[in-house]
């Protein structure tokens, strides 16, 4: 298994705007890609910056993903993508 790592940068006073674009556009498009396992997004408390931490079966599929996250998110939108990564699952809990 292998994941793919988002950091994401949020402007400030669009918190609500930038829950909406998770819920209503990545989330959706990430379970719509090959092999997605699960995900989880996280938000830091003071609402500056996030990370996605997807779970996808093989490192061919996690990388497929991350070539579609480099792409950003649509014109306007209240995050920047500050870097994506993929590395190899080596445990779980």
């Amino acid at each position: 298994m292998h994941a793919m790592v988002v950091t994401v940068d949020m402007e400030a006073g669009r918190g609500d705007e930038s829950v909406k674009l998770l819920q209503e556009f990545t989330i959706p498009a990430a379970k719509s890609l090959d092999g997605f396992v699960r995900g989880a997004w996280l938000r830091a408390s003071d609402q500056s910056n996030g990370r996605g931490v997807v779970l996808f079966d093989t490192e061919e599929h996690a990388s497929a993903a991350a070539r579609v996250a480099q792409q950003g998110p649509p014109p306007g939108a209240p995050v920047t993508v500050r870097s994506v990564e993929v590395f190899e699952v080596v445990g779980q809990a």
